[in-house]
């Protein structure tokens, strides 16, 4: 097969401000992309890295993907704005032939995108241009979609259109309320068992009550036996975009790689603003997912925002799972130490890797499971779970690390 090359231009926000160029090689076998700054970009007052894995410097940044990996043939910023497994499966069925990696990414709509990353034809327009987002009346059409099996080829644009930029293998979609502030809808199937929507609204509720920062959501379509989760994008401004990387870029990280928390520490020790608050920020989001049983907390679900200065700030929380039947382990473990053991004990004695003590640390979960506690019947409850399902979440909640932690003993 016939080498294919293709090039576009790369900018950030809604300025459109020209950072570099990327290009994209795909032989049918092996698929590898390069990535160079423009002049103008590294002589500009406001540069910036855009991952840390592409330094500002006049060099070419290569990426490389074959077989099973092809994800790899672009770096993890380009990656984190490129659809996943449900965005791919829509972008699939909206689209005939063979798709590279290149071809996902620049099928998904330039409005919903995730972060701040644009790609622009060579005369400088954004390709896939905006379109307009569907209005939060149009959600129970959406819904709609998203559960359909056969869709038509208007239909199947259209949830590409609202869809295909967006993360994880559950359905969902893109759509603004009505300050016109950009949400992610996550939809509730029939073939779930358990009520994931609403119960990953109530945890968020109580994440913030410990004193964690926490996507904004709600429910919405709550008296339906499918009721969606809104969740308000944190990537954007009622004005701009915000430049957003997974901690898998963060850390330059191919798909797959195994990395802990105490890899994250290290890499905002260096490019965080205001590291020790950062670094505490962190730590409790560790004790918390223990807490909670959280079973989603692989690296693409930990995120950094752009904050000035060439420095990063981690992003609310999100896509916080409990799990109450799954058998308790991390998917990012806490450190090398204790590997992907979900034990307050283990994050007790990591504490100094974060720049906390043990008695603070202590003290942290301590009060975090009380709160949790007293409150996560009232949080499910208040999103609609009916007493039964509020009692089959309780191994989640009421677990034996919560209970370690209202008695640790002093040190």
């Amino acid at each position: 097969m016939p080498k294919s090359t293709r090039t576009v231009r790369v900018a950030l926000g809604e300025a459109l401000r020209e950072v570099g160029e990327l290009t994209f090689e795909s032989d049918g076998r092996r698929e590898t992309s390069m990535f160079r700054y423009s002049p103008a970009w590294l002589e500009d007052a406001a540069r910036f890295a855009i991952a840390p894995g592409l330094p500002l410097s006049e060099g070419r940044f290569f990426a490389s993907g074959s077989g099973t990996d092809r994800r790899s043939a672009l770096s993890g910023v380009f990656r984190d704005g490129a659809p996943d497994a449900w965005g791919r499966g829509l972008i699939r069925r909206a689209f005939a032939g063979t798709l590279s990696e290149f071809d996902y990414l620049l099928a998904v709509n330039d409005e919903t995108r995730q972060g701040s990353i644009r790609y622009l034809e060579e005369e400088g327009s954004p390709l896939a241009p905006p379109e307009a987002t569907f209005p939060l009346g149009a959600l129970s059409e959406l819904r709609r979609l998203a559960g359909a099996h056969d869709l038509s080829g208007p239909d199947r644009r259209a949830l590409v259109r609202s869809a295909g930029s967006l993360g994880g293998a559950r359905p969902k979609a893109s759509l603004r309320d009505q300050d016109d502030w950009l949400l992610v809808a996550k939809f509730t199937t029939r073939q779930d068992t358990r009520p994931i929507e609403r119960v990953e609204v109530a945890t968020l509720e109580l994440a913030r009550s410990v004193g964690i920062d926490a996507a904004r959501a709600r429910i919405a379509l709550p008296e339906s036996e499918l009721p969606v989760a809104l969740i308000r994008r944190f990537d954007r401004t009622s004005a701009d975009r915000v430049h957003y990387l997974s901690a898998l870029s963060f850390l330059d990280l191919d798909p797959g790689a195994v990395a802990f928390y105490t890899d994250i520490a290290d890499a905002l020790r260096v490019h965080a603003a205001e590291p020790l608050q950062q670094l505490t920020e962190l730590y409790r989001r560790i004790l918390f997912t223990i807490l909670v049983a959280n079973g989603d907390d692989h690296l693409k679900n930990h995120g950094l925002l752009y904050a000035g200065a060439g420095r990063f700030v981690l992003a609310p929380a999100f896509d916080v799972n409990p799990e109450p039947h799954r058998h308790r382990h991390l998917e990012t473990g806490i450190s090398e130490l204790s590997g992907n053991e979900a034990s307050l004990e283990a994050a007790l004695e990591a504490a100094p890797f974060f720049e906390v003590r043990r008695d603070q640390a202590a003290a942290t979960a301590a009060g975090m499971a009380s709160t949790i506690r007293h409150e996560w019947r009232g949080r499910l409850a208040a999103v609609g779970l009916r007493d039964e399902q509020i009692r089959s979440y309780e191994p989640a909640f009421e677990n034996e690390e919560a209970r370690w932690a209202l008695r640790i003993p002093p040190r």
